[in-house]
C-alpha cells in the first residue's frame, strides 16, 4: 500500500531512514540539511508518520530538537511528556533518557542537532513500549 506523505514543513523530507530504522517503532524520513564538516554544526529534519517514536536514547553532548511541522511528543525518563507544536524548541541536556515521536493523528517533524559533535555519542535503550506511548499521548 502506497502512503502519500504530506508536506508539513518547508525543509526536504528526505530519504527513508533505514540507517536507524532499528531505533523506531514506525516509519521516519532523514534530510541531513548541513555538509560542511568543518563548521560543526550537524543539523537533519527527521520526519515521522502518525504514531511513530524513536526508541529511549540519550546523547552524550545533549541534543537540541526545533519543530517544523505537525504534532509530536517529548518526554524524559521519570517524567511526563510533552507535546510539541511547529515553533517549539526542545533543549536536551548531556546524557538524559528520552524519546521524541509524533502524535498518533498526525505527522510529525523537527530539526535536530547533538550538543560536542564530534565527540557525542548516542547510547539507544530499549523502544517506548505501546503502553507508555498511549500514556504518554493521552
Amino acid at each position: 500500500m502506497e502512503t502519500t506523505i504530506p508536506t508539513i514543513s518547508d525543509f526536504p523530507l528526505g530519504e527513508p531512514n533505514t540507517g536507524y530504522a532499528q531505533y523506531f517503532s514506525g516509519k521516519s524520513w532523514l534530510a541531513p540539511l548541513t555538509s560542511n564538516k568543518d563548521l560543526n554544526v550537524p543539523l537533519s529534519n527527521v520526519t515521522f508518520e502518525p504514531g511513530c517514536r524513536n526508541n529511549w536514547h540519550s546523547h552524550t553532548g545533549g541534543q537540541l530538537l526545533i519543530v517544523v511541522g505537525g504534532v509530536g511528543y517529548y518526554q524524559e525518563r521519570g517524567k511526563a511528556a510533552v507535546r510539541l507544536e511547529k515553533g517549539d524548541v526542545v533543549e536536551i541536556g548531556p546524557n538524559i533518557e528520552h524519546w521524541h515521536g509524533a502524535a498518533p493523528d498526525s505527522w510529525f517533524a523537527h530539526l535536530a542537532t547533538n550538543g560536542s559533535p564530534s565527540t557525542n555519542q548516542n547510547t539507544w535503550l530499549e523502544p517506548v513500549s505501546d503502553e507508555e506511548y498511549a500514556a504518554a499521548v493521552k
